[in-house]
């Protein structure tokens, strides 16, 4: 996969390309392939292609690289990436909270909540 955007930049730079092992979601601080909700849309139009959906291409959809911040049962993160000891919020089952690490260009929970489990492509072993 090649890498397009600044949301996670210093760790990739646009035009790095990055090899992705599908089907496994790496724990906090991992790196993971996502699919982007639909432009304008809270949620997904399509059928998922990530985990657990092995029959769905993965062609002509739109895939983020972002970091786990969050895992099933880890205390939803503040607005900064720490979690937020004042909150009762909890990431639900089969769902990620996950964050670019460049925030102010970022698409990422911030703005559209937690990814399913089966919105994820894989995860990112390392830079080619």
């Amino acid at each position: 996969m090649t890498v397009h955007g600044l949301s996670m930049q210093p760790a990739y730079q646009p035009g790095e390309r990055v090899l992705v092992r599908r089907g496994r979601v790496p724990g906090r601080g991992g790196i993971v392939v996502v699919e982007r909700p639909a432009a304008g849309e809270p949620h997904w139009a399509r059928t998922a292609a990530g985990l657990g959906s092995p029959a769905e291409g993965a062609d002509g959809r739109t895939w983020l690289i972002k970091r786990v911040a969050a895992v099933p049962g880890d205390v939803v993160p503040s607005p900064g990436g720490t979690p937020d000891a004042g909150t009762t919020s909890r990431v639900p089952k089969d769902s990620l909270y996950l964050l670019g690490d460049h925030a102010r260009v970022s698409f990422d929970s911030r703005q559209c909540g937690f990814f399913p489990y089966e919105r994820v492509l894989g995860s990112v072993l390392r830079k080619l």
